[in-house]
This record gives C-alpha cells, sequence and structure tokens, in this order.
C-alpha cells in the first residue's frame, strides 16, 4: 500500500513538531510539506531535525499552494486565521484535512464547515481516545443527571497556551450541553470574578488554569446535594495528540466530503 502523503501546518511548533516525529516513527506515513507563518523564524529549516528526526531534505515553507499537488492530507495544529485559509485548500484540492487547532471563532468554524462540503475533514478540540472517550462519558451523564447536579469544568494548561477555556474544555462543554439538550452558547458561565451573584441553575461553568509545561488535564464536575460525580482525564505525553491525527487522517481517507470529529473516527458519535 502507497504510503499517505501529509502537510503540517505549524510544524515548527510544540504538537507541529510532535507529529512529525510520530510520522518518522509511523508506517504508512510519509511527510511531503511542511507550514509555518509568514514571519516564521522557522523558515527554511528541516522539519524532521528540529522534531529530533535525521534529516529529510525539506524545509518549511510558508506557501502551502506548491506542497498541495504532492499531498494527499494536511494535519493542521496552527493559528484560527491559517486552519481556515488551509480548509479552504483542502476543499478545492479534494484532500483531508485533519484540524486540531484551537480559538477557532464561530466565524471560523462557518468557513471550515462550508468547506467540508468538498473534502473530509476531521477538526476535534482534542485528538485523543481517552478525551473523546471522556465527552461521551459527559454526555451519558449530563443525559442522566438532573438540573440538580450543576456542571462545572476545570481544565489546567501549560504557560505558554493562548486561548481560554481550551478546546478540549469546549468540546467536553458541548458534550454536557448535548446531553442536556440545550445550546452551550446559551448556557455558559466563563470567567467569573467579583460579585458575580449566585449561580445560574443550567448553565456549564467553566474555569482555566495556566502554569508550568502540564500538556492536559481536564475535569467534568457534576455536584449535586451532598454528592460529587467527577469525569477526569490527565494528558501525559503530547504524542498521544498526534497518534490520534494520524489515526483521523487514516480513517477519513477514502471517506465521502463532510466535517467529522474524533468521536465519528473512535465510533463514539452515539452511545
Amino acid at each position: 500500500m502507497a504510503e499517505m502523503r501529509l502537510i503540517v501546518s505549524g510544524a515548527a511548533g510544540r504538537m507541529g513538531r510532535m507529529v512529525v516525529r510520530t510520522i518518522h516513527e509511523s508506517d504508512g506515513f510519509k511527510l511531503t510539506g511542511a507550514l509555518e507563518r509568514e514571519d516564521s523564524p522557522w523558515l527554511g529549516q528541516d522539519p524532521a531535525l528540529l522534531a529530533g528526526c535525521p534529516a529529510k531534505g525539506l524545509q518549511i515553507v510558508a506557501d502551502p499552494l506548491p506542497l498541495l499537488l504532492n499531498a494527499d492530507a494536511i494535519i493542521d495544529f496552527s493559528q484560527p486565521a491559517a486552519s481556515v485559509a488551509l480548509a479552504g485548500l483542502a476543499a478545492q484540492a479534494r484532500i483531508v484535512d485533519v484540524i486540531g487547532t484551537t480559538g477557532l471563532s464561530d466565524d471560523d468554524l462557518d468557513k471550515i464547515d462550508a468547506a467540508a462540503r468538498h473534502a473530509p475533514i476531521v477538526r476535534s478540540g482534542n485528538m485523543s481516545v481517552g478525551v473523546n472517550l471522556l465527552a461521551a462519558l459527559t454526555r451519558r451523564a449530563a443525559s442522566a443527571l438532573s438540573e440538580d447536579f450543576d456542571i462545572e469544568i476545570l481544565e489546567m494548561h501549560h504557560r505558554m497556551k493562548v486561548d481560554a477555556p481550551s478546546g478540549t474544555a469546549l468540546l467536553l462543554g458541548e458534550a454536557a450541553a448535548q446531553g442536556r439538550g440545550v445550546s452551550l452558547n446559551g448556557h455558559s458561565a466563563r470567567g467569573r470574578d467579583g460579585l458575580t451573584g449566585a449561580r445560574r441553575t443550567g448553565d456549564v461553568g467553566f474555569a482555566s488554569l495556566r502554569g508550568g509545561t502540564v500538556v492536559g488535564d481536564h475535569s467534568v464536575v457534576f455536584a449535586g446535594e451532598g454528592e460529587r460525580v467527577v469525569l477526569s482525564h490527565h494528558a501525559e505525553d503530547r504524542a498521544l495528540f498526534a497518534r490520534g491525527a494520524l489515526k483521523a487522517v487514516m480513517w477519513a481517507k477514502d471517506r465521502k466530503p463532510g466535517l467529522y470529529s474524533m468521536a465519528d473516527v473512535l465510533g463514539l458519535s452515539t452511545d
């Protein structure tokens, strides 16, 4: 079977380097392109060397167009504007696009949805098996427990993370809202500070912690009268996200155009 030819966007970042390394360590994949923003100091560097692998003779570039002719898929852990642009290009090229970028706005998501009419796109706030199982459990627990149980989502990441709540926290919040049969946008509480008043019944609360080198900790708390149920996931190695991204690429390879999630990839989309 021919190797799947991959472009990695955000190749010099923490996750990008891990994806490049995981491609090197995995069978059935070949790195054929690496992207970074136009002002990146890593342009011209070999992405394999940056990832701690033997040199491959590739260079990190800013222009994706020449790379698309020699690619079957894009794995994208970059920035929202770049992810939206790449989704459009993936749609034109009719290739797989796996998006792990977080901090996407509603407008960004609408544009990615539009691109998914022409290409198979897998988008997830978290690519790990464990987190997506946690989301499925959260959805089921939220459905089973009444509004007498308040839902709070606590997440912690390394000091360099720029968006909050994390994409994973929002994924879990969406799962909780789905379980309750409500819209997260209309039932979300974030950034409490000062005299906020009593907690509004039915809200999904979020709290974000940042510090050190934490890869990712997430807990969903169901707090009732006299009891609490806590579901948690602790990521200890970024490699698990990279492995999930490669799993998504392979799963989407022969799919028809559409917007998919890691729950689809893992068979968790229905309980």
